[in-house]
Formats: C-alpha cells, structure tokens, sequence
C-alpha cells in the first residue's frame, strides 16, 4: 500500500503541474515549440528525462540481468549518437527550424524535398511511435504489477492516462516542466540506490574473481565483460546510435531552443549524463541476477529488486525515479506522434486552412487517441526491448538517408529520398524476418538495408538529374 500511496500522489502532482503550466499556452507555436524560448537548462531537463525512459531502466536492468556488463551498450549507444545530435545534426536542423518556421521534421523534409516525402515519414513514424509508447506503458505495467499485483493491461492504461492527462493540456511547454521535476526524482532515486548497492556490487566481483562462476551463468567471464560477447555492443550501437540523432521527437525539442548554444550545450549534457548513466541499469541487473537468479522475466528484475532488497524508503525512492522515467518518456513519445499526425498529415493533406484554435483542438484529441491505441498495443506487446527494437529499426531504416542526405546533399531529390526509404525499410524488414534478426552473415539488418537504400537514393537521383540534361 505504501508503494502504491506514493505513484498516486506523484502522478496527482504531475497532472497538477501540467495544468498550471498550461496557461502559458495561447497558440500553437507553444504547444509544438515552446515559444522557441527554451533555454539550455530546459532543454537538457526534457531530452535526459525522454531518453532515461523503460528501455533505459526497466529494459536495460533486463539486459544487465541477463547479459552482464555488456547492457551497457544499451544506453551508452544512445548517448554517443546524442553527441552526433549536439555538435553537428542538433544546430544545423535548428538554424534551418529558426529561419524558415518550421515545427515538426515532416516540415524540414518537405521543404527540403516536397509533400510525397513528409507523408510516408509521418505514416511510417506514426506505426512505429506507436510501439515506443506501448514500451513505456509496458514498463509502467510491471512495475504496477509487482507494487500493486494490478494487471498488465490496466496497468498500461493507467500509465497512458497519467502522461496524456498532462501532455495534452500544454504540449512542450507543459513537458519541459514536468520533465524537470520527474528527472530531478530519476536522479536522485537512480543515484541513491546505486550507491546503498555499491557493496553487494563489491562482493559480487569479489566471489566471481576467486571461482569464476557466478548465478548459474555458462559463460561468467563474457558476463563480466564490457565488451561481452563481441557481437551484443555492435548491434547495440548500430540499433540505438543514429536513432538518437534522427528521431523525430529529439530534433523537435531541439526546435523549441532559445538558440544554437542552447542546443550545444543543452543536448551535449544530455549525452554525457546517458554516458555516465549507462552504468546504472546494467549493474542493478547484476545485482538483482545476484539476488534472484531464478526470476522468468528478466523485466521484472528491477521491479523485483526495489520491493525485495532495498528498504522501504529507498524502494520508494527507486520506485518515483522508475515510474518518472517511463511515464517522461511517454510524454515525449505523445509529442511526436501528436505533432507530427496534426501539422504533417492533418493540416498539410486534409484541412490546410484550419486556424490555430481548430489545429490546437486537433493534436490534443490526437494525443488522446495515440494514448488509448498505446495502451491497447502495450497489452498485446510481449516486453519493452522487444517494443523498442521495433521502433528503432524502423525509424532508423525510414529517417536516416533522407534527413542526413537532406541537411548535408544538396543533389539528392525527392525521389531519390522517397527510394531510400522505400528500399531501406524493405530490405531491414525483410531481411529480419528472414534471418529472425540475425542479420547477413552477421551484418545487422539495419545496415545491409541502409547501404541498399543509398544506392536507390544514389541510382534514382542520378537518373533524374541525366533526364534533366538530356
């Protein structure tokens, strides 16, 4: 009952604080960018609070429980494309928001190629947004489920009602804030946590040194190894990397910046803190592998270890920072799909002369709807990593070539874009199914299907331009 008194009134204060920022909100341009007023402080609270997210603590914990060392690739791949998106991507596509009022990345593609490439960004993204925010609300369930023995269906409900309640009022300007006290919680439950358990950590090591066994595991040294199996950091760091400089949902954040040292300095932070972060999840998965070598769903290694081998007071702690993490992130999610279904398809393609009130109407009852059909999915979706793989496959396949081809290459056209990422999702998709995400003698699906796009991307462009001439 305690634990569960404390998500109550958390998730009571979050909506509260959404509906009190909400009042700043009197035109679109402060739901979908914030005013672009958002300074380098806010715009690190709002990127490290969406991207320590259920992949990032419930997932990875999992990954750690099962893998060792080596999950922390997991994050530590998010935090190493976050670099790219600080110091070359972030401000480039910034300037090019600031001078030609763009909101969403579906305006930065049809400007840059035309209406034909921002629609199937918009309805591939919209597919696989949809599984990133069944993944939170995935995690928000099991921690529901182990605090409270409530069911992984509602629990996924009650998460999607808690992040829309607050989302929907205010948009970015409402997410920036709440993010800033839900990543003060995450860093202060995380960092007390891992510092009671830097003792058992300690013995850990200790037994494993003078027997080289530890849990049960085949193969103890890769599970203590940073590197692991050779094969997990690769995949790891193709998967997760470029999506962390291309996703949708980051860059129109990154929109909302007061200016370009805002973005420097801002999403620069946020990487380092996904760097030194990474750590946290793989070693509580450690622990709990330690504690509780016999749980069947490594998801609920975490979950487990806060209710089982903390005080109350910690798990309580622990149990805001978890629940924070998730629910930011959905929010963040929400922002994406919500944003991108009302300004890229909606007012482009349906009603182009719909006013600021009747688009504002729009994206809340479109955040609504994400939430309720991110709910339904999270019930059916079996865990969060695999929710989240599908995500960052698919958006890494649909966004890679004709955003970066589109802020670097002047040559490429709009149906040089339009084949990459036809060919590339293809090909990924494909060549997954074929190889149960093996990959190509060992090659991940993701890059065997962006080389071929880039030769669709290359062939196509070259054609139209010797067409042009002739």
């Amino acid at each position: 009952m305690v634990f569960l008194a404390i998500l109550i009134i958390y998730s009571a204060g979050m909506v509260a604080l959404g509906f009190f920022v909400s009042r700043r909100v009197r035109e679109s341009s402060d739901f979908f960018v914030a005013g672009r007023k958002l300074s380098a402080g806010l715009l690190f609270s709002t990127l490290l609070a969406a991207n320590i997210g259920a992949g990032s603590t419930v997932g990875a914990a999992g990954l750690g429980y099962r893998d060792g060392l080596s999950a922390w690739w997991w994050v530590g791949s998010a935090g190493l494309g976050s670099l790219v998106l600080a110091f070359a991507v972030g401000p480039r596509m910034w300037r090019k928001a600031t001078e030609h009022g763009l909101y969403t990345v579906g305006d930065f593609l049809e400007f840059r190629f035309d209406r034909r490439v921002k629609a199937l960004v918009a309805v591939l993204l919209w597919f696989a947004s949809l599984t990133i925010l069944a993944g939170q609300l995935i995690a928000v369930a099991w921690i529901l489920n182990v605090t409270a023995g409530i069911s992984k269906p509602l629990g996924c409900a009650i998460g999607a009602t808690v992040a829309t309640a607050y989302f929907a009022t205010g948009g970015l300007h409402s997410a920036a804030r709440v993010n800033a006290l839900q990543l003060l919680v995450k860093l202060v439950g995380f960092g007390v946590a891992f510092i009671y358990l830097a003792g058992a950590m300690g013995r850990i090591l200790g037994d494993y040194s003078a027997d080289l066994s530890f849990a049960g595991i085949s193969n103890a040294e890769a599970y203590f190894s940073f590197f692991g199996d050779g094969v997990t950091p690769l995949k790891y760091l193709v998967l997760l990397g470029p999506s962390f400089f291309i996703s949708p949902g980051l860059l129109q954040k990154i929109f909302g910046a007061r200016d370009e040292r805002a973005v420097r300095l801002g999403v620069g932070l946020n990487a380092l803190c996904l760097l030194g972060f990474a750590l946290v999840p793989a070693f509580l998965g450690i622990v709990a592998r330690n504690e509780f070598p016999d749980l069947v769903n490594r998801e609920l290694a975490l979950p487990t270890l806060m209710m089982q081998a903390l005080p109350v007071w910690l798990g309580g702690l622990l149990l805001g920072a978890i629940f924070a993490a998730e629910v930011s992130t959905a929010d963040a999610v929400l922002f994406m799909l919500s944003t991108s279904l009302s300004k890229d398809l909606y007012k482009t393609f349906i009603r182009p002369q719909a006013d600021d009130k009747h688009l504002m109407r729009v994206v809340r009852g479109i955040a609504v709807g994400c939430g309720a059909l991110g709910a339904l999915l999270g019930a059916i979706l079996p865990d969060v990593i695999s929710a989240l793989t599908i995500f960052y496959t698919l958006l890494s396949a649909a966004l890679f070539l004709p955003l970066l081809a589109g802020l670097y290459v002047r040559a490429v056209t709009a149906s040089g874009a339009l084949a990459a990422m036809i060919v590339s999702v293809t090909t990924t998709l494909t060549l997954e199914r074929m190889t149960s995400g093996a990959g190509y003698r060992g090659l991940p699906s993701l890059i065997v299907g962006i080389l071929a796009g880039s030769v669709a991307m290359s062939g196509v462009t070259m054609v139209e331009r010797m067409r042009k001439r002739g």
